[in-house]
């Protein structure tokens, strides 16, 4: 993906927040041989962009001051309830550097796995990224996880999926977490009539006859 980018002389929460009233958001660029550099962005065009998941686990080509450079995405900071980025910042890439980046999870065959549809169960997808460790021509835009093989009773691991090649899995506090786990779904029984319900039958196969009402009881004679 490609954007445009503008050098910003100003800093400082009051420079910030002036940009922002007229339709920039503030960022900055920074990382490899050259130093940081305060950058500006149109922010109706940024809006657009990171709704595409390329530019969240992508190289991206951000023009500035006539000249391309390459960058991913660092960290992005929205405002607590209005649509709006208040910052954003980039790191350069550098062809013989490795990277650390995170890249999104895209699960398919799940229906056709044994677990769904045999098995009355339910996939649970613990995880929707994964952090992986790469040079940058090796980032992936996603990595592709097939779920046909789901079974009852079982979960499935880091270390139960292919990598793409040149792609290493990063640890955070765990060797080998749980990508999806399998829970069975619970049924309730159906409920049995009420015996007091159900009528009787004969000795034909047939439905007993009601019983007639009881006749009320005779009142007693008045006494002369």
């Amino acid at each position: 993906m490609k954007f445009v980018a503008f050098e910003r002389a100003k800093q400082g929460t009051g420079a910030s927040r002036r940009l922002r009233i007229t339709g920039r958001t503030p960022g900055i660029v920074y990382g490899g041989t050259a130093e940081a550099t305060l950058i500006e962005i149109d922010h109706n065009a940024l809006w657009h962009a990171i709704k595409k998941e390329a530019f969240h686990a992508s190289i991206l080509q951000m023009e500035l001051a006539g000249k391309e450079h390459k960058v991913l995405l660092r960290d992005l900071q929205m405002h607590p309830f209005k649509q709006q980025i208040l910052h954003i910042d980039f790191q350069r890439v550098e062809a013989k550097t490795r990277m650390t980046v995170k890249v999104p999870l895209h699960y398919s065959g799940e229906e056709e796995s044994p677990a769904i549809k045999t098995e009355n169960c339910l996939a649970n997808h613990v995880l929707t990224e994964l952090t992986v460790s790469c040079f940058p021509a090796d980032i992936p835009e996603f990595i592709a996880v097939d779920l046909s093989g789901l079974k009852k009773g079982t979960s499935l691991h880091v270390k139960d999926i292919t990598l793409p090649k040149g792609v290493k899995f990063v640890a955070k506090g765990q060797d080998n977490p749980v990508l999806v786990s399998v829970a069975a779904l619970l049924v309730e029984p159906e409920a049995a009539p009420a015996a007091a319900d159900a009528p009787a039958a004969d000795a034909k196969g047939g439905k007993a006859a009601a019983k007639p009402a009881a006749k009320p009881a005779a009142k007693p004679a008045a006494k002369k």
